[in-house]
């Protein structure tokens, strides 16, 4: 080589980018939280399409669950629109639990993606459809899944305990017949319905049967709590048992819970708790179930109507 010769340096060709990829990002709810975590999971995998030289981003479909929107997944239903019109080639999300909510959705979209050719990667589970066999995808899918939702519940569970035990739950403030919400969301008495809340319980310890009390509230014409002349026994019941009425509220009381919550004062009282106290002793006297040494039973005789209680309205 003459000693005035140079030499270029010439670079190989890049690969084409050539490999189509959807970015797949879902998140349950539209709270501060979970919108972080959406922005999040759309910039990490961004960054990770960006590195792969024969890969080209072609969208991001996301999906927001909303109380308006409830569980609707337009956006996943594009992207396998665009897989059947062969517009993406790979789909990448964060992990198993983005693609469903449990683990028949998440199989059952991974199934159509399989059909249609398309490579899935779950980045965040270390899972793809291009090396891992197809049968063991599925088996490790289905236990991921399951795994994922059982510590979701779990964690929703944990949120509702905290939440009353703090006393922010906004279950203490859930509405019944009888009161209303103010601009602030608690309850606060409508006074119209009150008068026959009191009705329905002064009829009670009157001697009134449930069916009695029906008959004599469409005897006067007043709607059901859900506007129909017709009222359940049930919804009857129900009312002559809620302790909400006399401004305390119970949250997860039941067998299944080792404590529960009690929220006195929480709000305006309807009925006297010596009132409400003495309907329950009364409810339980004419019950036609009772419980001794040798288990439940019914009673030989019935409570009727016709039998004044003795109870004067108080």
């Amino acid at each position: 080589m003459p000693n005035n010769s140079k030499v270029h340096y010439i670079p190989a060709n890049p690969p084409k980018r050539e490999k189509r990829v959807g970015i797949y990002c879902r998140v349950s709810t539209n709270s501060t939280e979970q919108l972080h975590s959406l922005t999040a999971q759309v910039s990490h995998l961004t960054r990770l399409t960006a590195t792969v030289p024969q890969w080209l981003l072609s969208d991001v479909y996301i999906d927001i669950a909303t109380s308006k929107t409830g569980s609707s997944r337009k956006e996943f239903n594009q992207m396998l629109e665009d897989c059947k019109s062969h517009k993406l080639e790979i789909v990448i999300t964060k992990d198993v639990s983005r693609f469903g909510r449990d683990t028949v959705e998440v199989l059952d979209a991974f199934n159509q993606l399989k059909a249609l050719g398309v490579r899935v990667i779950f980045e965040g589970n270390s899972l793809d459809t291009a090396n891992t066999d197809s049968d063991l995808m599925v088996a490790v899918m289905e236990s991921i899944a399951q795994a994922e939702n059982e510590s979701r519940s779990e964690n929703i569970r944990m949120g509702i305990k905290y939440r009353a035990a703090a006393g922010t739950s906004k279950l203490y403030d859930r509405k019944c017949y009888g009161y209303k919400h103010d601009e602030d969301g608690h309850l606060v008495i409508d006074e119209e319905k009150a008068k026959n809340v009191k009705l329905i319980f002064d009829l009670y310890l009157n001697g009134q049967s449930v069916v009695g009390i029906i008959k004599e509230l469409e005897k006067r014409k007043i709607l059901s709590p859900t506007g129909k002349v017709k009222w359940c026994k049930s919804t009857i019941d129900v009312m002559l048992s809620n302790e909400k009425y006399t401004g305390d509220v119970e949250l997860l009381k039941s067998g299944k819970n080792e404590v529960h919550y009690l929220a006195s004062g929480n709000n305006p009282a309807i009925i006297s708790k010596e009132v409400f106290e003495v309907v329950q002793m009364e409810k339980g006297r004419r019950s036609n179930v009772v419980k001794d040494e040798n288990g439940i039973k019914r009673k030989s005789e019935k409570y009727s109507s016709k039998k004044k209680s003795g109870y004067e309205s108080l």
